[in-house]
């Protein structure tokens, strides 16, 4: 009985403690989510509920009348003000007007506010129509999906070759495509610039597209892992019924490699989507071809007083990565766990 407890109290523990990091974890989505939704005067109000929230108002003959919390009697009642004074003040009691008006005296300007849920959906539509959000979005979901789509392709022969073939200097080719990975970007960005500069494809989409058909050490190395993993009696077994290589790879081994492939593209998809600095450099002055990541900051520095229109906008570009994850997560985790790879 003594273990059972103990187990249970370390099993709570656990949880607790689960709990409060995914808390932490997810604070700066709450607040972006929280911010979408209040208006420019919510969000500097004095009112640090994380709930946009608003003054709450009663109708009173046509005029809309702020709502107080006004100490009498030692209980705070809810009364509309309506009639501003410097030492005396009017109000109405909004459940019950026909009592008439009520003349509190004391310094208005100390009472409470009484506060309302007040969700500012609006922001959304605003922020929509002043950012053409379709273009961006289109223009972004095209270079992500056809990105994803070479390196998918590219990353799989290579993993593929790697995995399941014998050639000369096989291990040491490996070790200088691992050997990429330590390589900085900033050493190589002026003379892959030059190069593409000289081939007459900036401005264009073509060095943000073509380069990711030439596969990458990183998914290379997580689809090679997986593909080990997978026994070579198979490809033997297959080489037999009549099937050739590329044969194998698309009835044999891919079958098996459904959550790894789809972990790449996850990988690959993500940083697409939020990739800034590649179409900034290679797409600068040509705004009809600019993706969400560039957009939103053009937006953020035009519209830099209205933070929320920035934060509702922000959600809107969170949505479509957010669904794909959730849609596959299962696979997902499962192939970084299978894999052995943490990225």
């Amino acid at each position: 009985m003594t273990m059972k407890n103990a187990n249970d109290a370390a099993r709570v523990i656990v949880m607790v403690t689960l709990l409060f990091v995914l808390t932490i974890f997810l604070m700066p989505m709450f607040y972006g989510i929280s911010g979408s939704l209040k208006s420019k005067e919510q969000l500097s109000s004095l009112n640090l509920s994380p709930i946009p929230q608003s003054p709450k108002k009663f109708n009173y003959n046509g005029k809309d009348c702020e709502v107080f919390l006004v100490p009498m009697n030692g209980v705070k009642k809810s009364l509309a003000m309506v009639k501003k004074g410097r030492d005396e003040s009017v109000f109405v009691d909004p459940e019950n007007v026909a009592a008439g008006e009520i003349v509190w005296t004391g310094k208005w300007r100390t009472l409470e506010n009484e506060w309302q849920t007040d969700l500012q959906f609006k922001n959304y539509v605003q922020g929509w129509n002043a950012i053409n959000f379709m273009r961006l979005f289109r223009n972004t979901l095209f270079y992500a999906v056809l990105t994803t789509f070479g390196t998918l392709l590219s990353s799989t022969f290579v993993a593929y070759g790697f995995s399941r073939f014998s050639f000369p200097g096989k291990n040491k080719f490996f070790m200088v495509l691992i050997a990429t990975i330590v390589l900085p970007s900033a050493v190589t960005l002026i003379p892959v610039y030059t190069i593409f500069y000289k081939l007459g494809w900036v401005g264009t989409w073509l060095p943000l597209v073509v380069p990711h058909f030439f596969a990458n050490a990183y998914n290379v190395f997580l689809l090679r892992q997986f593909m080990l993993g997978i026994p070579k009696e198979m490809d033997e077994a297959a080489r037999i019924d009549g099937c050739g290589p590329v044969a194998t790879l698309y009835r044999i081994i891919l079958p098996q490699c459904i959550p790894a492939v789809i972990s790449v593209g996850l990988f690959h998809f993500f940083w697409a989507w939020n990739d800034f600095f590649n179409p900034l450099l290679y797409l600068a002055g040509h705004p009809e071809k600019y993706p969400i990541s560039i957009g939103l900051s053009a937006f953020s520095n035009m519209y830099s007083t209205e933070t929320h229109l920035v934060q509702a906008v922000s959600m809107i570009a969170c949505i479509l990565p957010f669904i794909i994850f959730v849609v596959a997560q299962k696979f997902f985790i499962e192939g970084v766990v299978v894999s052995g790879v943490e990225k």
